[in-house]
């Protein structure tokens, strides 16, 4: 039950990682604030799900456990808020969406 346990706990901590890299490698790629803001917001609560639910199956004791399970709760609500109320400020500052053809997105006068 114990390799189980590690197997499926490593399973998800490498799933995490990989969904980190993927967000970092969107970051760098993608032409405009939004599509990068969308890059990041998606694969940092991914991430934040496998590596956390990863960590947990690792826990010792319960109380860890409980925390890790806690903070999780609190990025799930938080993570999406952060990403909304960026792209609210963006639009504010009338940041334009990327169009092929653009060079990028254009910035306000």
């Amino acid at each position: 039950m114990a390799l189980l346990l590690d197997l499926l706990s490593w399973a998800l901590l490498l799933t995490g990682s990989a969904f980190l890299l993927i967000g970092g490698i969107g970051l760098l790629r993608f032409p405009d604030f939004y599509s990068r803001l969308q890059a990041a917001g998606i694969t940092d609560t991914v991430c934040s799900i496998t590596i956390l639910l990863g960590l947990t199956l690792q826990a010792d004791a319960l109380p860890t456990a409980v925390k890790l399970l806690f903070t999780l709760g609190f990025l799930l609500f938080t993570a999406p808020l952060a990403s909304l109320a960026l792209a609210k400020a963006a639009r504010h500052s009338r940041i334009d969406p990327w169009r092929p053809g653009d060079g990028g997105g254009s910035s306000p006068p």
